[in-house]
């Protein structure tokens, strides 16, 4: 069985800092899981072009406000508390907090823990593991 507390993470290099985000990393590919596991927050006034070509995501708003913008056809949708959003097709998307947002959210394949975005909003699939020692 595997069980953190997400204060103890925030407080470890579980938590990555970016650019509009912070993501704090609570299951990762070393876990063996097949997916990862994050509580994320996106800043308020963040507009992030994000592009996922590597992995799918869904992602659980817990609270705060904004909006997903799917590019190809312009469709943007509220996002508020309760709502989920999956990206099952590689959605190319630009995420926007009109208040800051804590989202939790689900990556396959998995995070080894150290990503950051690339240059097209993505996500490699070799980064650096967290280490818990």
């Amino acid at each position: 069985m595997i069980v953190r507390q997400l204060q103890e993470a925030e407080k470890s290099d579980r938590r990555i800092v970016s650019e509009g985000w912070e993501s704090t990393r609570l299951l990762l590919k070393a876990d063996n899981m097949g997916f990862s596991f994050h509580i994320t927050t996106i800043y308020e006034g963040a507009n992030l072009n994000l592009h996922y070509q590597n992995h799918l995501e869904s992602v659980y708003c817990m609270s705060g406000e904004g909006e997903v913008e799917t590019v190809e056809d312009g469709k943007v949708y509220p996002i508020t508390p309760g709502t989920i959003y999956i990206l099952d097709k590689n959605d190319k998307h630009i995420l926007r907090a009109k208040k800051e947002m804590k989202m939790a959210c689900v990556f396959n394949p998995p995070l080894h823990g150290k990503e950051v975005h690339n240059a097209e909003g993505a996500y490699e699939l070799d980064a650096e593991e967290v280490s818990d020692k």
